[in-house]
Formats: structure tokens, C-alpha cells, sequence
């Protein structure tokens, strides 16, 4: 949306300023299509473009807008490759391929003007004369074939035939090699594009790893680079070529760091009619800088490297009510439910019932009734159906009312806010499957518990796991208390687990608008919240697991060890082992084991005797 915006205004903008220039100077640009291709065609044959004073004041442009999607060459090693050969494709498709394959053979770079010369054009009197020796060289040989070959009627002699024919054939031969040749030269780049010339050099792993690679690329874009001059004095406006790059912050950190090098290289010339529009997400392009291992020592902080690359930085503002109730409802009207299409799909008309000859009136009165039944069941689940349909507008409506408070929760991303629209319909065609009266929860409470899930998954998840681990222990809260309480009394356990679970809490959002949202607008309770997790589909329950895992690991305590024999009384032990005649007591030995000391009745509880050890006593652990 931002850029078909940006788009936009500056093709409003080029427009206006086209306006301007002819008024000042009333000079129309020349096309480059139509009957102005051949024209095109004579002044890259014939004629040397001179930048002059003129040119270089004029302000009128026109931009050249091409999209360049990382994420389509995210797989490949050379992704900046792959920018380089959607530039150079971009520009061949906008002003054909004949005309730059013309330039690539016979074409020359722009000439800058000596003093205040005002032409801009120079006739190339070297093309012309030998042009002009070919065109001569080919005419005097098909005249000297011609005069050989009446050299050979009767009368005439000989030898003088065969030598006008030699040198007819040479001549001949020559000048049409010559002008094959360049044929030969333009047709062989208009086939072969430059798009193909780099994907083939990128083929070659053993010249990719050397440094030609780049002077060949380099090559390539300069030639691109002189074409672009050569269209400005030819058309008579600035010609700027806009490359939007898209998807880069889903590449891998080395891919990030091919683009921003191969950014750097095209802008690196002062004269490069280039703009870059990076629509990156900056924390994720600073920190895949940070981590290339071909950065070190060079971005060790992402966000400088950043800001001596780019030269306007642009950051989206907050949107504002109006525009998200807008783009609420856009993205409301605009969704493709498969779910409405089985609400309002017609019903089926029944099949005929025919009976046989051979059956009786039983069989006519079970397929009556198969068929009544069967009808019942259509108009009930229609009702079903209905009553769905009307829920699920009544929740959508929810979203984008400015009337309610719920549209404040919902993110400005609008990526976020089409994947609350699409849950909402699931959500609540779950609720009417568990709760067939429709007496569960609201609407209201079903989109807003979808907004809580989309939002705050790691407080929810937190929460729903401390309700799970009371309920286990056997202490499970009411049904009417609040989450928000919950989280209030188990939040300092959370925030002791913030280095464990630091990648799961940056998917929150704001926690101020997390405590408004469970303390005052929507005061989920505990019934409510069991009753809504049965039918929640956009909350990863992944993140619950491990919550559970990482507090049972941290409950864990580590046993204490046992106590020295040594502290107890030698004398009072001794006589227990030795007394004449006691007993065994096998379960108070384990008692006084269990605790770690000789229990207070060791007088009448001894240990038992090994026997294997004549007697002895057994030791304790």
C-alpha cells in the first residue's frame, strides 16, 4: 500500500514538473515508441549525444518503477546478482530489446561540451564514412561481378573477365562480411540479454569466486548506466530509475549483506540515475548486519551501518482511527469466507421417492419417513447455520464499530488485522459446535478473546499455565475470578524467566494496553477463559509447553545432605547395636534412614545384622 502510494505522488509529481518545463522552454520530448522508433533507431546509428548546459538544467524527469522481491532469490548465492538482472531486465522491457542491443554494438557514451556549446547532437562522420566505404565497397563489387560475367560472352577476353571477377568477389566479400558482422552483433544481443549473460557467469562457481566476476557486472551496469544518459538528451527530460526492494528482512544475514553491497556499488557513482526504496523492517535488517560473518568488525552495530547507507530514513507513523476503522472494514468486506458459502448455500431438493412393484406399503412409508427426517435435519442445521451467520456479523462488527473500545487493540499492522478477521468466523463457528444454545460466551467476548490471543500470546499463555498447574495441584481459583488477578499474583515469577523466554515475550505487544485490556475493558473470568480455549485456533500452544517446562525445572530444589554418623552418641548407638537380644525393626531403621539420623527410640528399633558378615551391623546409608 505505501508503495503504490509513493508510486503515485511521484508520477503526480513528474507530471507536474513536465507541465512546468514545456511552458518554459515549450520543447515536447521525443518518444521512444511508435514513430519515434525509427528515429530513435537513426540517432543511436548516426549521431553522438553532448551533454550541454541545457540538459543539465532542466527539470522535468520521469521515473522507472521496478519491484524487486528478495525473497524470490533468497535461495540462490547471489541475490545481489539477482538485483543487478532485475534492473537490467526492467529497463529492457521498458524501452524494448532492439534498441539497447543497437547501443550495446553501435552506440557511444554522451560527451560532455567543451564550452557553452548548445548543440546536442554531433554527427559520428567515422560511422557515416565507413558506412558509406562498406555501402561503396559493396556496389563496386557487384559491379565488377557484373562486368566479369559479361566478359565472358564471345569476343571478349578472358583474362580481363577473370580479373574483374576476383576482384568483384573480394570487394563484394569484404564489405558484406563487414555489414554482416554487425548485424551478426546486434541480433546476438537482442537475443541474448543481459539478464543471461550474468546468470551464466553466476553458473561458473570457479570465475564467481574471482574477482572478474564484478568487472564483468560492473561492465554491465555501466553500459546500462550510459544507455539511461543517452535516453535523457535523446527524449529531453531526467530519467530515474526506482527499484523498490521488498521481502529483504526474510533473507538470510549473508543474502541481507549481497543486497546492501550491491546497493552501495550502483550508488557509488555520483551520476547513477538510481533510487533505492528499502521496505525493511530495521531491528530484523540490523541484526541479520550484526550476525553476518562477513560484517565483522565492520557493522558491529547494525543500525550505524544503516544509517551511513541510507539517505532519507522513513518511518510509518502510528495509523489513526480513522484510517484503522477504514482499513477494518476493508479488510471485513474484502475476505473470502468458505464458511459463508456453506451458510448460504440453497438447499438440495430431495430425490424422488418411486415405489417398486415388488415392494410393499412398509418400504413407501420408511422411505417417507427417511425423507421427512432427512428435511427436518436440513431446516434445523439452516436455522444452525443462520443463527452462525448473524453471530459472526455481529462479531465483525465489533471490530471496526468506533463506538466500541476494541478497534484501540487491534495492531496498526495490516497483515495483523486480516489474520484476526479470518479467525473470527472459525472462532465463533467452534463456540456454536460446543455450545449449541448459543449460550456461551458473546460476540463481543469471542472477538475479543481472539484480539487477547493474536496480541499478548506469551501473558496469555502464562496465565492459562498457571491455571492449568493450580488445577493439577488440586487449588484451582474460582470460576469467577479474573485473569488479570492471576497474572498480577504470578507476575514476578514471570519476570524472573525473561532471559528464558526473551524471544517468546517480543511477540507481545504493549503490556500498559495488556493491563487496561483484562483489568477494565474486557474482565475475562476464569469459566470464560476455559470455555474460550476449547475453540482458540490463533494461540500457539507450543509456547505453554515450554512455560510448563521451564517453571517445573525451576521448582525442582536440590535434596540436602545427609547428616555426619559422627554427630550423634557414640555410646547410646553402640549399646542399641550390641544389646543382647533385641529385635529387628526393619521399618524403624527406615524411618531413621529417611530422616537422616538414628531415630530417639534406637534403644528398641536396632538395626538388622548382616549375616553374610557374621553378625555384624549392616551400615546406614
Amino acid at each position: 500500500m505505501m508503495l503504490d502510494k509513493i508510486t503515485a505522488l511521484m508520477q503526480q509529481e513528474a507530471a507536474q514538473r513536465e507541465a512546468e518545463e514545456l511552458r518554459r522552454v515549450q520543447w515536447q520530448p521525443r518518444p521512444v515508441r511508435g514513430w519515434g522508433f525509427p528515429r530513435l533507431l537513426w540517432y543511436l546509428v548516426f549521431l553522438q549525444p553532448v551533454i550541454t548546459e541545457l540538459h543539465l538544467r532542466r527539470k522535468n524527469v520521469k521515473f522507472l518503477f521496478i519491484r524487486f522481491s528478495a525473497w524470490q532469490y533468497a535461495g540462490t548465492d547471489k541475490l545481489w546478482a539477482g538485483l543487478v538482472t532485475t534492473l537490467c531486465e526492467g529497463i529492457r522491457h521498458h524501452y524494448g530489446a532492439l534498441p539497447f542491443s543497437v547501443y550495446s554494438v553501435l552506440g557511444n557514451k554522451p560527451a560532455a561540451t567543451p564550452g557553452f556549446c548548445q548543440r546536442e547532437w554531433h554527427c559520428r562522420r567515422r560511422v557515416c564514412l565507413a558506412l558509406l566505404a562498406l555501402l561503396a565497397a559493396l556496389g563496386l563489387g557487384v559491379g565488377l561481378l557484373y562486368l566479369s560475367v559479361g566478359a565472358r560472352a564471345p569476343g571478349h577476353g578472358a583474362a580481363g573477365g577473370s580479373l574483374l571477377r576476383v576482384f568483384g568477389g573480394a570487394a563484394t566479400t569484404l564489405s558484406g562480411s563487414g555489414l554482416l558482422m554487425a548485424v551478426y552483433s546486434v541480433g546476438k544481443h537482442l537475443f541474448v540479454s543481459q539478464r543471461k549473460k550474468i546468470e551464466r557467469l553466476v553458473s561458473r562457481e570457479k570465475f564467481g569466486s574471482q574477482l572478474g566476476f564484478m568487472c564483468e557486472v560492473k561492465k554491465e551496469v555501466e553500459l546500462l548506466t550510459d544507455f539511461l544518459c543517452f535516453l535523457e538528451i535523446y527524449q529531453r527530460r531526467r530519467l530515474r530509475v526506482v527499484l523498490e526492494v521488498t521481502g529483504l528482512d526474510t533473507c538470510y544475514p549473508e543474502r541481507v549483506v549481497g543486497v546492501l553491497n550491491a546497493i552501495n556499488t550502483l550508488l557509488s557513482d555520483s551520476h547513477a540515475p538510481f533510487i533505492f526504496i528499502l521496505v525493511v523492517d530495521p531491528s530484523i535488517l540490523a541484526a541479520c548486519l550484526e550476525s553476518a560473518g562477513s560484517m565483522k568488525g565492520t557493522a558491529d552495530n547494525g543500525y550505524l551501518f544503516l544509517n551511513r547507507t541510507v539517505t532519507l530514513p522513513f518511518s510509518v507513523p502510528i495509523m489513526g482511527r480513522r484510517t484503522k476503522l477504514q482499513f477494518l472494514h476493508d479488510a471485513v468486506q474484502s475476505r473470502d469466507d468458505l464458511l459463508y458459502r456453506e451458510m448460504t448455500r440453497k438447499l438440495r431438493p430431495g430425490g424422488a421417492v418411486g415405489g417398486g412393484g415388488g415392494r410393499g406399503g412398509r418400504d413407501e412409508g420408511a422411505q417417507l419417513l427417511a425423507v421427512e427426517t432427512k428435511a427436518a435435519a436440513e431446516r434445523a442445521q439452516s436455522r444452525i447455520d443462520a443463527e452462525a451467520a448473524r453471530r459472526i456479523q455481529e462479531a465483525l462488527f465489533c471490530l471496526h464499530d468506533e463506538r466500541d473500545c476494541l478497534y484501540e487493540y487491534v495492531p496498526d499492522n495490516v497483515v495483523s488485522m486480516r489474520r484476526i478477521v479470518n479467525t473470527v468466523p472459525i472462532t465463533v463457528r467452534l463456540l456454536q459446535q460446543q455450545d449449541g444454545d448459543f449460550a456461551g460466551p458473546t460476540p463481543r467476548q469471542a472477538v475479543a478473546w481472539v484480539v487477547l490471543a493474536n496480541q499478548w500470546p506469551c501473558r496469555l499463555s502464562w496465565v492459562l499455565q498457571c491455571l492449568e498447574d493450580r488445577q493439577q495441584a488440586g487449588g484451582a481459583p474460582e470460576a469467577g475470578a479474573r485473569l488479570w488477578n492471576v497474572f498480577y499474583d504470578n507476575s514476578r515469577e514471570l519476570h524472573s524467566m525473561t532471559k528464558a523466554l526473551q524471544n517468546v515475550l517480543d511477540l507481545d505487544g504493549d503490556p500498559e494496553l495488556f493491563e487496561r485490556f483484562l483489568g477494565a475493558d474486557f474482565p475475562f473470568t476464569v469459566a470464560e477463559a476455559q470455555t474460550l480455549l476449547r475453540c482458540t485456533v490463533n494461540l500457539d500452544h507450543s509456547i505453554r509447553r515450554r512455560m510448563g517446562l521451564i517453571r517445573a525445572v525451576s521448582a525442582l530444589k536440590p535434596p540436602s545432605p545427609p547428616k555426619s554418623p559422627a554427630h550423634d552418641t557414640p555410646h547410646d548407638a553402640r549399646g542399641a547395636n550390641h544389646a543382647p537380644g533385641a529385635n529387628h525393626a526393619p521399618g524403624a531403621l527406615r524411618s531413621g534412614q529417611g530422616s537422616g539420623h538414628v531415630p530417639a527410640h534406637a534403644g528398641e528399633a536396632h538395626q538388622p545384622r548382616d549375616q553374610g558378615h557374621g553378625g555384624k551391623p549392616r551400615p546406614a546409608a
